[in-house]
């Protein structure tokens, strides 16, 4: 690919200045595409889901119902990611990724309609949230495969983290827009905005040009779909850390679910104070996601143990939070914490896959982080619509901090180092 340097080994890989260091992934013009495409995608999509959440709340009043909308939005993502990785080191992603965004244009687009005219209803909300879900499981690990493909194995690093930082700039920027969107002119014309966004995304990949990948035998698709398995549980660090993703994003990252229930009736506040929560985690997952960058090789495989449980004493803290900034204050190291525990998660299995096995590799993250979510937002909501808000939140983080511990007994008895993270293929 033009632009890339030799691989070197990962030691020597450790920059001198990470600060600029982490800067040099611009300098791949696919990466720049895809950075400059996605940011404004990604917007439009936190503004999409911060307005149908709080849709659904204004229009039920029901935790559960909120935990049932995001359960349906991303449970295709844990029975349907494996065949979206199999299906990501089968075809050329780009033109994947142009059908996978195409469509989600579309399922934005009728949400818009229907609400602009004034005839949404919950189940619409929900199938069409079921809709999404079913195309994330094929564009999740996609996209995620072909980071490795934009920019290389010396560079994979600082690309996770700066997309992660994208991902969270537009975290804090699409809320906070939501939230003046709704109380200006109402949650359709979040939907529709977030439509017209994916222009960019799609006109970014048609501009892209990447190395055609060699061609491989192919077996059956449910042999290809268990090897895949067998590859990711053999590495016994790969285990660990898919189990510590699991457990934060089942009974900690669904806690997102709650959020328009704790700003309306924790805080007694509006579409704004939502919006302010929303936009708080943002910034701190930003944060986590620039520190992503700075952590020395020695201190990443002990990482994602640390933040776990940072994270769940994060969450424990914010459900006992009284007023508006009080729950900003917790909620920024605690999102941070998130984010470094998925990005340090993310990079480990990325470098210790090979790339025949990568995208099915993904897809196993992608079920563990997204996929166990609507697992946790079902399991949430019912909690809070039962003990309340602050129970199920309190009860969630009290899980995370037990499972870190779990994991970090789970690890003893081995050094693992980066330079010993790839396996055989």
């Amino acid at each position: 690919m033009p632009g890339m340097r030799p691989e070197t080994s990962l030691r020597d890989e450790e920059p001198v200045r990470p600060a600029l260091a982490v800067l040099g992934v611009f300098r791949h013009r696919n990466f720049r595409l895809f950075f400059a495409g996605q940011l404004v995608s990604l917007m439009g999509t936190w503004m999409q889901t911060v307005a149908q959440a709080w849709l659904v709340y204004a229009l039920t009043h029901s935790p559960l119902l909120l935990g049932l909308t995001t359960f349906c939005s991303q449970v295709t993502v844990f029975f349907l990611a494996p065949f979206g990785g199999l299906v990501a080191d089968r075809v050329d992603r780009r033109r994947l990724l142009l059908v996978t965004q195409s469509a989600a244009m579309l399922q934005a687009a009728v949400l818009a309609g229907l609400t602009l005219a004034g005839v949404v209803r919950v189940w619409e909300i929900v199938a069409l949230a079921f809709g999404l879900g079913l195309i994330n499981a094929f564009d999740m690990p996609t996209r995620q495969a072909m980071l490795l493909d934009m920019v290389g194995t010396s560079d994979l690093r600082h690309a996770i983290a700066v997309n992660s930082m994208m991902f969270n700039l537009a975290r804090v920027i699409g809320p906070s827009l939501a939230g003046a969107v709704i109380a200006l002119t109402g949650e359709g014309w979040c939907f529709a905005l977030n439509a017209v966004s994916f222009s960019a995304v799609l006109a970014s990949l048609w501009l892209m040009r990447l190395t055609p990948r060699l061609p491989r035998r192919h077996d059956r698709p449910l042999d290809e779909i268990a090897e895949g398995y067998r590859y990711s549980f053999h590495h016994r660090l790969i285990r660990v850390s898919l189990f510590l993703i699991a457990a934060s994003s089942c009974f900690g990252a669904a806690y997102l679910t709650l959020m328009p229930a704790f700003a309306r009736d924790m805080l007694h506040g509006s579409a704004a104070h939502y919006g302010v929560l929303m936009a708080a985690v943002g910034a701190g997952a930003f944060v986590g996601a620039y520190g992503l960058s700075l952590i020395k090789e020695r201190w990443l495989v002990a990482a994602p143990v640390i933040a776990g449980a940072v994270f769940g004493i994060g969450l424990m803290a914010f459900s006992q939070s009284q007023g508006l900034w009080q729950a900003v204050v917790v909620l920024v190291p605690t999102a941070m914490c998130l984010m470094i525990q998925g990005g340090t998660t993310n990079t480990i299995i990325q470098l210790a896959a090979g790339e025949r096995f990568r995208g099915r590799v993904i897809s196993h993250y992608s079920q563990a982080f997204i996929g166990m979510m609507p697992w946790g937002a079902l399991i949430l909501g019912a909690l809070a619509d039962r003990f309340g808000v602050r129970e199920a939140i309190l009860w969630g983080g009290s899980v995370v901090l037990a499972s870190s511990t779990l994991g970090w007994l789970m690890r003893r008895g081995q050094v693992w180092k980066l330079e010993n993270l790839r396996t055989k293929e």
